[in-house]
This record gives C-alpha cells, sequence and structure tokens, in this order.
C-alpha cells in the first residue's frame, strides 16, 4: 500500500537516526537497506517507532511504499555510491518524483546530477544536513537546494524534523541545484576555522600559559556564558573535563594530535579560490589538520630544532582576556570570508543565497550555531554589506577585540607557538582595512618581467614602465 509519506536508502548511523526522527514526527516513511540484514536490526531497535517504518528489501517494494509523487531520501556514502543509486531509483520511480541528496556532495556533483536527470521527470534535490548524530536524530539544520516545486512537496517533513530556534524551523529552501550543498560545504570550512582557532587558542594556555585541561575547560565553560556562546565552544569544555576511565587522565592528553578530514574544508577552500574570495582563515585550518596529519616528520623536526623555550608571561589574567577577545575577532573574520564566499557563489552561480535566512537555520542544530548568528542575521537584514566586518554592529565589535587578536599573535609568534588560523585572520583584517597596499609593487614586477601593463592612480587605461631605462 502506497502510504508513506517519504522513503530512505542507507541505515547508517546518520539516516537510521534521520528516519527514526521522521518517523516520531508522525510521518510514515519507508526505509531501505543494501544489507538486508540491516534493516532488520533498524526495525528491531526502532521500538514503538516501527509502527510508523515500512521495511523495503528491494527498490521495486520502496517505490511502491510511498506515496506518489515519491520523495526519496539517499543516505549513502558521497561519490559514484550515489550515482548508482540514482541509476537504479530511475528504474523504479516515475514523473515528478524526487531523489534527494542528504549526503555530504560536492555541490558540482549535485549540480551535474541535477543537469542529468532534466528532461527524465525525475526532479533532484541536493540537501545539505549538519548537527551530526545527534542532530540526524533530534533536529539538524537543513540546507535545500533544487527546484522550488520539489522543495514544497518535503517541506513540511523537513520543517517538521529540523531543529528549532525560538520556535522558528532551521530547514530552508536556498536555490536551484547545488545551492544546498554549496551552503553545507562553506558551513563546514567555517567550522573547520572555528574549530582550528579553539585549539590554537587551548594551545596557548596549555603551552604558553602551562595550565592544564580541567583549567582550561573551565575557562571555555566561561566563555560559553558569554559573548563566545555557541555549541563548540560548550562541547570542548566537556572535552577538556572528560577523564579517561582507563589511565584516570584526561582524555584529551590521551588522544593523537592528528586530524581528520572528509574533504567539505578543503572543497570550500578551493572553491573560494575559484571564486576569487579570499578565505584564508579556512585555508589555514584545512592546512593545520594537514601538518597535523605529518606526526612522524613533526617528530623529527621537533628533534631538529628543539622545543620553544617556555614562555613568560608577567599577567596572565590579563593574557586570558586577550585570548577571549582575540578567538572572538578570529571568529568574526571567518565568518565574514565564508560568507562573503557564499555571497560570490550566489552572483556566479544565480541562486540569490537569502544571507539572513542562512544564518537564521544555522542558530540550532548545526555544528557552528552560536548566538552570534543571530547578529549575523541582524546585520545581513539591515542591508546590503559586502563584508560582515563593515556591518555598524561588527564594526564595533572588531574595533573592541582586533587588538587582542594583536596582542595574542604576537606573543605566539614570539614563542613558537602555532596559530596559524588566528595569524591568517589577524593578516586578513589588516589587509582589508589597508587603503594603500602593497599590490602596486606586485603590479610593477608583473609589467617588468611579462609586460602584463598596470593602472594608473592618476589616468585611466593600461600602462607599461620605462624598465629599459633603469
Amino acid at each position: 500500500m502506497s502510504d508513506a509519506e517519504i522513503g530512505l536508502i542507507g541505515l547508517g548511523t546518520m539516516g537510521s537516526n534521520l528516519a527514526l526522527n521522521i518517523a516520531e514526527h508522525g510521518y510514515k516513511i519507508a526505509v531501505f537497506n543494501r544489507t538486508a540484514s540491516r534493516t532488520d536490526e533498524f526495525m528491531k531497535d526502532a521500538g514503538p517507532l516501527a509502527k510508523k517504518i515500512v521495511p523495503c528489501y528491494s527498490m521495486e517494494e520502496l517505490a511502491k511504499a510511498i506515496k506518489p509523487p515519491r520523495p526519496v531520501i539517499l543516505m549513502v556514502v558521497a561519490g559514484p555510491v550515489v550515482d548508482e543509486q540514482i541509476g537504479l531509483l530511475r528504474q523504479v520511480l516515475a514523473a515528478n518524483d524526487i531523489i534527494i541528496d542528504a549526503g555530504n556532495a560536492d555541490f558540482n556533483d549535485t549540480r551535474r546530477r541535477f543537469k542529468e536527470l532534466e528532461g527524465s521527470g525525475l526532479t533532484f534535490i541536493g540537501m545539505g544536513v549538519s548537527g551530526g548524530e545527534e542532530g540526524a536524530r533530534h533536529g539538524p539544520s537543513i540546507m535545500v537546494g533544487g527546484a522550488e516545486s520539489s522543495w514544497k512537496r518535503v517541506k513540511k517533513v523537513l520543517t517538521a524534523i529540523s531543529a528549532k530556534y525560538e520556535g522558528e524551523p532551521c530547514a530552508a529552501w536556498l536555490g536551484t541545484d547545488g545551492a544546498g550543498h554549496f551552503v553545507k560545504t562553506i558551513h563546514n570550512g567555517i567550522e573547520y576555522a572555528d574549530m582550528e582557532m579553539i585549539a590554537e587558542i587551548y594551545g596557548v594556555m596549555r603551552d604558553g600559559l602551562g595550565m592544564k585541561p580541567k583549567e582550561i575547560g573551565k575557562v571555555f565553560d566561561k566563555w560559553n556564558g558569554g559573548r563566545l556562546n555557541s555549541y563548540l565552544i560548550e562541547i570542548s569544555g566537556k572535552v577538556l573535563a572528560a577523564v579517561d576511565p582507563k589511565t584516570k587522565k584526561p582524555v584529551v592528553d590521551i588522544i593523537l594530535d592528528r586530524a581528520g578530514q572528509k574533504g567539505t574544508g578543503k572543497w570550500s577552500a578551493i572553491e573560494a579560490q575559484k571564486l576569487g574570495v579570499p578565505a584564508t582563515g579556512i585555508e589555514a585550518a584545512v592546512a593545520a589538520r594537514v601538518i597535523s596529519s605529518m606526526k612522524a616528520e613533526r617528530e623529527a623536526a621537533a628533534e631538529v630544532y628543539g622545543k620553544p623555550k617556555k614562555a613568560k608571561v608577567d599577567d596572565p589574567a590579563a593574557l586570558l582576556k586577550d585570548l577571549e577577545l582575540a578567538l572572538f575577532a578570529g571568529k568574526i573574520a571567518a565568518y565574514a570570508q565564508g560568507f562573503a564566499v557564499m555571497d560570490a557563489a550566489s552572483a556566479t552561480f544565480g541562486w540569490e543565497l537569502p544571507l539572513p535566512t542562512i544564518s537564521k537555520i544555522w542558530r540550532a542544530g548545526c555544528i557552528i550555531r552560536s548566538q552570534f548568528l543571530g547578529q549575523i542575521a541582524d546585520a545581513f537584514s539591515a542591508g546590503k554589506v559586502k563584508n560582515l566586518m563593515m556591518a555598524p554592529d561588527f564594526v564595533k565589535m572588531m574595533k573592541q577585540s582586533n587588538p587582542a587578536l594583536r596582542r595574542v599573535v604576537a606573543f605566539s609568534v614570539e614563542n613558537g607557538l602555532p596559530v596559524p588560523a588566528l595569524s591568517a585572520a589577524l593578516a586578513y583584517f589588516d589587509g582589508y582595512r589597508q587603503a594603500r597596499g602593497t599590490a602596486n609593487m606586485i603590479q610593477g614586477q608583473r609589467d617588468f618581467f611579462g609586460a602584463h601593463g598596470f593602472e594608473r592612480i592618476d589616468a585611466k587605461g593600461a600602462f607599461h614602465g620605462p624598465w629599459t631605462a633603469v
């Protein structure tokens, strides 16, 4: 009987939690997993929610279980597996049915898939989902890209299962084809920068101030009650407070200092470069993860160059105050870069991305959720600004916090403490506010060796220098 509201393929952790979330909100959902035993296990663990779930053991059975037009969510590994599933679904779905890719897809693949399905009768949605395992189960932030008519078919389900901020659903249609997945990519790029800067601040406290994890955790807990209130600051305090049951040591002290990545941070840096928008904080965060993976090389270099000398801190309390403001300034710069990239992509791909809406749907459910996003939404709602750092409220915040960022970066450099993302944020800020920069020297060099020409400050047109006379 075709009475399921929606279907889902892929019962891994994220898919299972999303399916349970949908069922819990009263919508009947048909599910399929390539491994039948996983479907059986999922149904057994679903408890009372199993009444709202239709287990299916073939694509044909899945299609028959959903009322048309049929929306089917793909929660599978990004890449070729998605194309494989689309190919199989094309054999069983009909006109106006909707395939929804909810994985961490490259938006370029999403645009390609959207175009490939044109004329087939099927429609495609690229849906960014943020919030991790917990968010999928109890309410993620949902970023939808595709035809607006397709969004309207699934809107009631997606807004119901999304996170809520003061009653507002954190789910929205953001534009055609790859808009949703692009926004999710930039979300993750900002997440990379945010996490890296938090790690750098932790490093200054650990290696510069000699503080222990529990003590540092209490500082993050305090900061979470102020301007830095956010999910990432909150969990940082919890990570630092945790004790390993086996060794009785702080968990953070037994974790290998080698960070993983799944590609979205790298994609955001690459797309920023393609669009000609500086996203140096994101780039620095990606590079820092790469350097972290070079554990053996780092250990060898430490043997050759030795450890930095112990930092001399005259006023630890003052440095802690500076660290809070420095992190805040770095955060502003990273978000300014991320939103500038989205603004450029909007113009390039014809999406008309609603920046205030994006800010709002990130206020709950997603990994970078914070009170800060409400201020960003207000800034973009108040009028068009080319860069977040030029919004009046953010001008005040940067004026207050950038001196602390400068002091923290200077202290870190002097004492051999790596702060690549914070340094990049400071350099971005200084470069952005410099009315007369140094690119005139670069243009002179380019014209000297390649006759590329340059513009003059006192006349229009292209000119060449008198280099042969030098």
